[in-house]
């Protein structure tokens, strides 16, 4: 949905809005509220669809889309927190914040504040990103870890620091791409946003020495290591977040290179066509992830023997937004 509505904006092509909308109408009711969502659920991956209903509710002007939107954030009011107020992944994963949930719920936040004159939601999503800083960074190699457990049960947590024990390059993908996606509604001279520029360049400048040929792994800081792949949606989100970060200016123009080399070695070596000419774009995780059941113990085993599969949109998404940066 979200690279349907860049598309629109890049385009201008009505006919990419008018599927968004079509989708959005079968997902929120006349009361904004939205097929299968469960709010008790405290999830949240369920906070990033939202994102396409700003553009929805701007062009039509349709309540229910605010409605839908206020519900989300009314989750986030209520999410459970570890004791410094991060938030928790979900529920069910207690004292937990994640990587990906930065991603996830942000970058709707500051949105929400922006456009609804909302600047406590603004705050909270700043707040959101210290706090994954502050708890998953690591200095020696200027990466993040995937999740931290402030109450250190989890078997995957670190007794000493909470930390899970690798770098999981689409974790450390969708945080990238939350740091580029938060500064558009971030204002200007608010104090937040040099550090957060700061927190950006600080990965832009880390993540060239993981690559090779162009190309980032599934355990980002180990691709010489035996069993370890190229995977495409960490290479695409990281394209993504170089383009969009130099075009907004908060990245050099030499970072440039970095996302055009990713677009080369994918279009070269991850991208194919059919006999039709339909494209693929192979070598994808199909998901990753901490504890559940069964357990996943966030080992370098068990992140390069999750399931691979073609054309997951985690991958295609970033892929297409980050050839709209790139070619502007």
């Amino acid at each position: 949905m979200l690279r349907h509505a860049a598309l629109w904006h890049a385009t201008g092509d009505r006919t990419y809005f008018d599927y968004v909308e079509k989708l959005a109408d079968t997902l929120v009711d006349a009361e904004g509220r939205i097929h299968r969502y469960d709010r008790e659920a405290y999830n949240l991956d369920f906070i990033n669809s939202g994102k396409y209903l700003f553009d929805c509710y701007a062009e039509t002007g349709k309540e229910k889309y605010r409605l839908a939107m206020d519900r989300l954030a009314d989750q986030l009011r209520e999410q459970p927190r570890t004791s410094d107020g991060g938030f928790w992944h979900k529920r069910r994963y207690e004292h937990q914040m994640w990587l990906d949930g930065l991603y996830m719920c942000s970058p709707f936040l500051a949105q929400y504040g922006a456009v609804f004159d909302r600047p406590e939601w603004i705050e909270e999503a700043v707040r959101q990103i210290r706090l994954c800083h502050l708890h998953t960074h690591d200095p020696a190699t200027g990466l993040y870890h995937h999740a931290w457990d402030e109450s250190r049960s989890q078997r995957w947590a670190d007794p000493a620091t909470g930390h899970s024990p690798n770098f999981w390059g689409r974790s450390i993908g969708w945080w990238f791409m939350a740091l580029v996606d938060n500064l558009d509604f971030i204002p200007a001279g608010h104090p937040a946003r040099a550090e957060i520029i700061g927190y950006l360049r600080g990965l832009a400048d880390a993540l060239p020495r993981y690559r090779r040929g162009g190309l980032w792994y599934q355990v980002l800081d180990c691709p010489d290591q035996p069993g370890n792949y190229p995977e495409a949606t960490v290479t695409a989100q990281f394209m993504y977040a170089y383009a969009k970060a130099v075009n907004r200016g908060y990245l050099p123009a030499r970072y440039r290179r970095y996302a055009r080399e990713a677009f080369e070695a994918l279009t070269e070596r991850m991208i194919f066509a059919d006999d039709e000419g339909t494209l693929s774009l192979i070598g994808c995780c199909a998901v990753g992830g901490l504890g559940g059941d069964p357990y996943r113990d966030g080992s370098f085993e068990y992140y390069i023997g999750e399931r691979i599969r073609d054309n997951d949109a985690k991958g295609t998404g970033p892929f297409i937004m980050g050839c709209l940066e790139l070619h502007r």
